[in-house]
């Protein structure tokens, strides 16, 4: 599971941002499943991924349908993760709390699969059903 925690609105760049870290984590092509979120389409990601072409491929889910991402899942995951007793008493508490979330994700990959096991998202698992 990679992942990147921003505190500032999600845009093209933090987008790119968070492409070029995934790019750099793997010696193979990335196929990627995104949402139509408007920085996934824009410009600039277009432009980064012209020139990442051999490295980064994104796969986008049709309009509305939250049920197919799997990003949901670790959403939900991750909401259900977060101390009830305790809130976050600003942005930098709430960040590293989620952190601290994704970094165990990282070390149960067994539950990190089991992300992609739901009925509606099996389809990452078969890399002929990526094209949508």
């Amino acid at each position: 599971m990679h992942f990147m925690v921003f505190t500032e609105t999600f845009d093209a760049q933090v987008m790119c941002r968070f492409l070029d870290r995934l790019a750099g984590h793997f010696d193979r092509k990335i196929h990627l499943v995104v949402d139509r979120h408007s920085a996934h389409r824009s410009k600039k990601v277009r432009a980064w991924l012209a020139d990442h072409a051999d490295r980064v491929e994104l796969h986008f889910l049709p309009s509305y349908s939250p049920e197919l991402n799997p990003d949901e899942l670790v959403n939900a995951d991750l909401k259900r993760s977060l101390p009830m007793r305790h809130r976050a008493r600003d942005q930098a508490e709430l960040a590293a709390e989620a952190r601290r979330f994704f970094h165990r994700r990282q070390r149960q990959p067994h539950i990190v699969r089991g992300y992609f096991h739901g009925p509606q998202v099996r389809y990452t698992l078969d890399e002929n059903q990526l094209s949508f």
